[in-house]
């Protein structure tokens, strides 16, 4: 990364933990069930509840597709509860994520996950919005519904660029 510009990454989990989980067949805990004829991944990312009558919600996500470079001017969080991304659609996208400090989004990361790969963004880390490339895009999203405010937004005062990997 240099200056304000992201370069994107593949998404590996090891890349990812500070951030969450990927959520992936590859590598995954995996047994039989259904008498054998359903292959059951089991437990691939965390999800997490906190705060007043907290309840998992199940939507789908129709994102349209944003084009590369990208000025990305806002990223957001969930103080709240996890929210995890998984494409149900053929989907070319991508995760971008920061870490915080003193409640200040810094040193961007943008990972351009596999057709195989979903993630967990971890409760109150600041990442960006569902970024799909290319075409309009469906997700299948876990996160949290309940009490409370679970949104918080920055808005940079200098757009950061987001490319192409190098």
């Amino acid at each position: 990364m240099t200056d304000r510009h992201i370069t994107i990454e593949p998404l590996t989990a090891g890349a990812f933990a500070p951030f969450g989980q990927v959520i992936e067949r590859q590598g995954a805990h995996h047994y039989p069930i259904n008498a054998g004829m359903t292959e059951r991944f089991h437990d691939l990312a965390r999800v997490e509840l906190g705060g007043v009558h907290a309840r998992p919600l199940i939507s789908i996500f129709h994102g349209k597709p944003y084009a590369l470079p990208l000025s990305l001017t806002l990223v957001e969080r969930h103080p709240l509860g996890s929210q995890a991304f998984y494409p149900i659609s053929q989907a070319s996208w991508l995760v971008i994520v920061a870490e915080d400090e003193g409640g200040t989004p810094v040193r961007l990361r943008a990972f351009r996950p596999g057709s195989d790969q979903g993630v967990n963004i971890a409760m109150n880390t600041w990442h960006g919005v569902l970024t799909p490339l290319e075409r309009e895009s469906e997700f299948l999203v876990v996160d949290r519904g309940g009490d409370g405010n679970n949104l918080e937004e920055y808005v940079f005062d200098t757009p950061w660029i987001v490319g192409a990997a190098s």
